[in-house]
């Protein structure tokens, strides 16, 4: 798939095809490479889908195998990967893989060197990767397109804050994401996520003061205007907001 110029050249798109009003167009599966390496690492080899994972494959030899987080579009095909190409499965949940090295110590591999960035909120597990200081792969805690759910009870509203804030901080290198486009900047686009929650929380709390009393009663205020087959994803970030904001000892 091509990629726009600005991307690391070490940097293969490989996409999934298990389109949704959830996956967008489907999971990004990533091949990383320097120039010159034998081996590859691939990143969230998605969804059990034979073809794809054969494809990704065919970049081989795959010298490791790693997760942004554990949902079935990302990791259910990892098994069988492994299988297929040999490689260890590395990630934080060891109900997934083996462990991922703690966050911020770099791993050099492919030529590359990659350091785990502790991004949880999405779900608790969540993880992105910076590669070389030049780009990060943020799986679903920053998308391509839209804006991702805190996927309560797992995932926790005040984590992911704290992750977009990390992630603002890395200033303005290209984002892979595990959904939809590249993005070229992570800093606008953390900052642009950061606005939209606290606008979606002032929306929330605004519903709740106007007598909504359940999650559903508040999305279909919220959310009255988003896909309502997405409603029922939208229904698990209301609750991660209600907690947050009794948490914050708001309404």
């Amino acid at each position: 798939m091509t990629l726009p110029d600005w991307v690391p050249s070490w940097a293969t798109l490989v996409r999934a095809d298990n389109p949704s009003p959830m996956t967008l167009d489907g999971t990004n599966t990533w091949v990383l490479r320097a120039a010159g390496s034998a081996g590859c690492v691939v990143i969230d080899p998605g969804p059990l889908l034979e073809p794809h994972l054969e494809k990704v494959a065919g970049y081989g030899p795959v010298v490791a195998t790693l997760l942004t987080h554990g949902h079935p579009d990302h990791a259910e095909g990892a098994a069988r990967f492994a299988e297929m190409t040999g490689s260890d499965v590395l990630a934080l949940d060891p109900r997934h893989g083996q462990p991922l090295v703690p966050d911020g110590e770099p791993l050099d591999v492919a030529g590359l060197s990659l350091r785990t960035f502790g991004t949880p909120g999405h779900t608790a597990d969540s993880v992105s990767f910076v590669i070389n200081d030049e780009a990060v792969l943020t799986g679903d805690t920053i998308l391509g397109r839209g804006t991702t759910v805190v996927a309560w009870p797992d995932g926790i509203l005040g984590d992911y804050l704290t992750s977009l804030e990390r992630l603002r901080g890395l200033g303005n290198i290209p984002v892979l994401p595990g959904h939809g486009p590249v993005l070229p900047d992570a800093e606008a686009v953390a900052a642009f996520y950061l606005e939209h929650r606290a606008q979606r929380l002032a929306q929330v709390e605004a519903a709740v003061a106007a007598g909504a009393s359940t999650p559903m009663e508040v999305v279909e205020t919220v959310y009255a205007d988003v896909d309502r087959s997405v409603w029922p994803a939208a229904e698990l970030s209301v609750r991660a907001q209600l907690d947050y904001l009794r948490a914050s000892g708001r309404p």
